[in-house]
């Protein structure tokens, strides 16, 4: 007799998480294939629009920052920092208080490739997301809600 898995879901469709990572899988090649004419991968790219937010606010921008507003691991985003200077796209220098830390801060070459990668992203991003048509606020509203009610467990 062959075993089975009971699943919650009558079909795999039905599950918001299945979805969800389906979702994700689509975005994310439409993303790589948007970024590649900039020889950027989407999570460089994050990195670098996470720069440049905490830059309009603060001079002392450090990687925990980084790594904290874009909501991703730290010894990642070590390394992929460590690649967009090799790239030339970040410069690090000494913290002036916390001898630790090294502030970041956009290259010239980095804030030109950051302005080019914001439009082509954004361009993406409203091609994926325009079969949602009027509901688009909506989705972005539920996804906010569900990052706020969820940050905390990781």
């Amino acid at each position: 007799m062959k075993k089975s898995v009971d699943f919650h879901f009558e079909h795999p469709e039905d599950s918001p998480g299945y979805l969800l990572w389906q979702i994700t899988m689509l975005w994310q090649r439409k993303m790589k294939k948007a970024l590649d004419q900039l020889d950027l991968t989407h999570t460089q790219f994050v990195l670098l629009a996470a720069l440049g937010w905490l830059e309009k606010k603060s001079q002392e921008v450090t990687q925990i920052d980084i790594a904290r507003h874009s909501n991703t691991d730290r010894m990642m985003a070590s390394k992929v920092l460590r690649t967009l200077e090799a790239k030339a796209l970040i410069t690090r220098r000494e913290h002036p208080v916390d001898t630790r830390a090294k502030c970041i801060t956009l290259s010239k070459k980095g804030l030109e490739t950051l302005g080019k990668a914001i439009k082509i992203v954004e361009n993406a991003d409203l091609d994926f997301f325009a079969p949602l048509g009027k509901n688009a606020d909506l989705f972005t509203m539920e996804m906010q809600h569900l990052i706020r009610e969820n940050a905390d467990d990781f």
